[in-house]
């Protein structure tokens, strides 16, 4: 039963939004039709997540591994063994100036970087669906407050009204006291 008043509640303040003509942006006209649902707020990654592809996926276990000390350090070990190998032994694969490594260097950045671009890509489609639920959430609470402000204002209406009649009944009843007092002593 609570349920079913609070969905009358929630349909009553949309039809009481939509009345006063204020023309609304899409993501404000989705909110009022979820309004009526009740339910607003949405676990973002779980949205984002159902529409990720294995490349998606994979762009971002690399821009994740490629972003850490570990590959920083496993890098610098790399290149340093190399240049130490190519140093010691003068004739080997790739002699100084290590041209070969340069080469590889340079096509790992090439590599590397449209794979971090693809997944900061992803993180803001993740970023603006958790901002566009925030948002929705921000406007529900702010009208729902609005609905209770209203009704608190019409409950203090209610109070005044209320404390006006009981001082105007406390006024009659001791006028009548006083009748009846005066009508009791004028007896004797």
């Amino acid at each position: 039963m609570s349920n079913e008043d609070d969905n009358i509640s929630s349909e009553k303040l949309v039809r009481e939004i939509l009345e006063q003509g204020e023309i609304f942006n899409d993501i404000e006209e989705d909110l009022l039709h979820e309004l009526i649902e009740n339910k607003i707020s949405s676990d973002s990654t779980v949205d984002h997540a159902q529409n990720t592809t294995f490349g998606n996926r994979m762009a971002d276990k690399i821009a994740e591994s490629v972003g850490s000390w570990r590959f920083i350090i496993i890098a610098l070990a790399i290149i340093a063994i190399w240049i130490v190998i190519n140093t010691i032994f003068k004739k080997l694969f790739d002699p100084f100036p290590f041209i070969l490594l340069n080469l590889v260097l340079s096509c790992t950045a090439a590599i590397q970087a449209p794979v971090i671009m693809m997944s900061q890509n992803r993180q803001e489609d993740k970023d603006r669906i958790k901002s566009k639920n925030d948002y929705k959430v921000n406007l529900k609470s702010e009208l729902i407050i609005q609905d209770l402000h209203k009704k608190m204002d019409s409950l203090i209406e209610n109070q005044k009204i209320l404390v006006k009649n009981q001082s105007i009944m406390v006024e009659y009843i001791e006028s009548l006291q006083e009748k009846s007092t005066t009508h009791v002593s004028s007896d004797k």
